[in-house]
């Protein structure tokens, strides 16, 4: 079964006044349950706006989009709320993280937004956690963790309600090499265990090194689709997170 399809999509910018933009420019697109995604491109050619019309960020000039079986053009905007909370896992480069939370705190707030009791949050942020090694990190606020840690969090809070489609935008570009190649086992490794979707927008090359597919754009098009290396991580011999 397909976790996203994508019919004939299109974003335009500045249409009916001005220069107008061609942010995604008919693209359609077919990504499989548990695969593993890599979307590369230059800047501007359209990767960040297509991750937000697969997550329901931003909405399609026309064309279609399918997550999980579900066509989000027809949503209004609770059910379409309700499918990013319940569906999607959302992973940025700048973390997004409460200072004023903790490591626990943070994973729990997907939780809280569904109403989940406390009893049951607590326990799911923990089993998060310890997917992402960093239980014992669980007190921690933001500025008491590294980089890499920060991000492991992150992880951890897209994960925490076992969404069927995770969502990465350049989730390594604020870390060195040691840690975006931890970042990327850690993600590979949950991909594989619990068979959830990865899409991953990236300028690098180490990630999409280590993708199953990758989606290269250009100018708000498809330029091509092709395996990846799929290449094993080798990160024991750099130094953690």
């Amino acid at each position: 079964m397909s976790s996203i399809t994508l019919e004939d999509l299109h974003k335009v910018y500045g249409e009916g006044g001005g220069e107008e933009v061609r942010a995604v420019d008919g693209i359609d697109l077919s990504v499989d349950r548990g695969e593993f995604v890599a979307i590369i491109g230059p800047s501007g050619s359209g990767k960040s706006t297509l991750l937000n019309l697969i997550g329901g960020l931003d909405v399609p000039t026309s064309g279609r989009v399918e997550v999980d079986g579900m066509d989000t053009g027809g949503l209004s905007d609770r059910e379409l709320t309700r499918l990013r909370r319940e569906k999607i896992g959302f992973v940025f480069q700048e973390f997004n993280l409460l200072p004023v939370l903790n490591a626990l705190e943070n994973v729990q707030l997907p939780l809280r937004y569904l109403k989940v009791n406390p009893k049951e949050r607590r326990e799911r942020a923990m089993e998060a956690l310890e997917k992402v090694d960093l239980v014992n990190r669980a007190g921690n606020r933001p500025s008491q963790l590294s980089g890499g840690e920060r991000q492991r969090v992150a992880i951890a809070r897209a994960l925490v309600t076992t969404p069927a489609l995770v969502l990465a935008d350049e989730p390594t570009g604020e870390l060195d090499t040691a840690n975006t190649c931890r970042i990327i086992e850690y993600m590979r490794v949950l991909n594989r265990e619990l068979e959830q979707t990865f899409a991953i927008v990236t300028h690098d090359p180490m990630v999409a090194r280590y993708a199953g597919r990758v989606i290269t754009l250009r100018d708000g098009r498809v330029a091509s689709d092709e395996p990846g290396e799929d290449a094993p991580l080798t990160c024991d011999d750099l130094k953690p997170v």
